[in-house]
């Protein structure tokens, strides 16, 4: 999927995923390839990235600490974060 994490000053992430953790107001959410659309409230926590590398299985993992933010899952396994 194609995840993109804005936050006020910068971009945190920019690139293909496999897997995003996070928590939102309803519970802890993971979105994986092709998810159905979705827009949500994160609150306080540690969000999971894991990269999809070129021709690897596994890749990179990275964790952003947050604390409040909004996620949205778009048609065409596209997703955004903006968060503080």
């Amino acid at each position: 999927m194609k995840l993109s994490i804005y936050s006020l000053k910068k971009i945190l992430f920019a690139g293909e995923a496999s897997l995003l953790n996070c928590k939102t107001v309803m519970g802890e959410i993971t979105v994986l390839d092709n998810h159905e659309t979705y827009i949500g409230v994160l609150t306080a926590g540690v969000m999971k990235i894991v990269e999809t590398p070129f021709g690897k299985t596994q890749g990179k993992e990275h964790f952003f600490e947050i604390s409040s933010g909004f996620l949205e899952v778009r048609d065409g396994n596209e997703v955004r974060c903006m968060v503080e």
